[in-house]
């Protein structure tokens, strides 16, 4: 773990990488703002900031995710962020906690801030989950699909093999509609013991700044994980665009999304692994993808200092400095990417060589 002075690695996210006036292929937010009519929709709720939350905007908002994904609105739970779903992670007062890595760090950070016993179950050299590892005695499971860093989206019966009537199972599911069909996901799973599984709107809908995500599972689970949240714990904003992004225009809007970014992920991947030294972990599910590139410091920061962010990815528990995860862009923004790269190669590698 870190010391006072040296910052938790768990704790290492995207946009400290992204610094101000850098190209920014370190955060996977797709778009630099929302669609207009999610601007709007937000807009005309301002209105409302003059009183608290209410209860018929949960219930909208539950009543929106459940019609989107199959569920009663009993099954949501609407959440300031994902990453407020993992904070509550210890109100399920797990006995030993599996995680499964390379993978989205913030749920093991939480759990071990409430020292709750973690188990690092890691992946195989494919990044593939394999059930037989995790420990029997572990009543908590926790692992994304897609996976970040790795891009790799675990079959969907593969996840239900974790899943036991003793266990909960956690799925962070916050790229699940980055997938063409949502292919692979438990969201709608109603019927598979102890499954929670996590949705962001930061994504997709380019909303980092409001936080706004939920949590799909059984109503007793749910009640747990809400039990330590404070009154009115999500804003009038969030509610409102958690119903706007559930409703069947923004669903069909997010699709069509999905199969833009696909496109562009397969473009990005083609070409980037065609530039030497450089390896693209493939197969890809995710709006990122996963590099190992030799001296991958040294590359980071000869891209940084020609005007490009990549995520480190040596904070994820498996990884090594030589990793790093580059956000999927369109052609015209990558294109600048795969430019800086094979330069940053070239600087580095001849520094390699020169004399002492």
């Amino acid at each position: 773990m870190s010391t006072p002075e040296e910052p938790d690695p768990l704790r290492h996210h995207g946009d400290v990488d992204a610094a101000p006036g850098l190209l920014d292929f370190a955060v996977n937010v797709r778009g630099e703002a929302p669609p207009a009519w999610l601007t709007d929709r937000l807009a005309a709720a301002l209105g409302r900031l003059g009183r608290y939350p209410s209860a018929a905007d949960d219930t909208a908002a539950r009543e929106a995710v459940a019609t989107r994904h199959g569920r009663g609105p009993q099954e949501v739970l609407v959440l300031s962020g994902a990453a407020e779903g993992f904070a509550l992670l210890p109100a399920l007062a797990p006995r030993c906690a599996a995680v499964v890595h390379p993978s989205f760090t913030e749920p093991e950070a939480a759990l071990r801030t409430a020292e709750v016993p973690v188990v690092r179950v890691h992946t195989d050299a494919e990044y593939l989950l394999r059930p037989e590892r995790v420990p029997d005695g572990a009543d908590l499971v926790v692992l994304g699909n897609p996976t970040n860093p790795t891009s790799v989206l675990h079959p969907a019966d593969t996840v239900r093999e974790l899943a036991r009537p003793d266990r909960v199972l956690l799925v962070d599911e916050a790229f699940g509609d980055a997938v063409p069909g949502e292919a692979e996901s438990l969201a709608g799973d109603a019927t598979t013991p102890g499954v929670i599984v996590l949705r962001s709107l930061t994504k997709t809908w380019a909303l980092p700044g409001l936080r706004a995500g939920y949590a799909l599972g059984p109503p007793e689970l749910l009640a747990r994980l809400a039990a330590p949240r404070p009154p009115w714990p999500v804003s009038t904003l969030v509610l409102e665009a958690v119903t706007a992004c559930s409703e069947p225009a923004a669903v069909a809007e997010a699709a069509h999304a999905a199969t833009e970014t696909a496109r562009d992920r397969d473009w990005m991947a083609d070409r980037l692994a065609a530039l030497p030294g450089v390896y693209v972990h493939q197969p890809a599910a995710g709006p990122f993808l996963l590099l190992r590139v030799p001296n991958g410091d040294r590359v980071r920061v000869a891209l940084s200092r020609d005007g490009i962010a990549v995520r480190r990815a040596d904070t994820f528990p498996g990884l090594t400095p030589d990793h790093m995860r580059v956000a999927v862009r369109p052609s015209a923004e990558a294109t600048a990417l795969l430019h800086a790269l094979r330069a940053a190669l070239d600087t580095v590698s001849d520094a390699a060589e020169m004399p002492a």
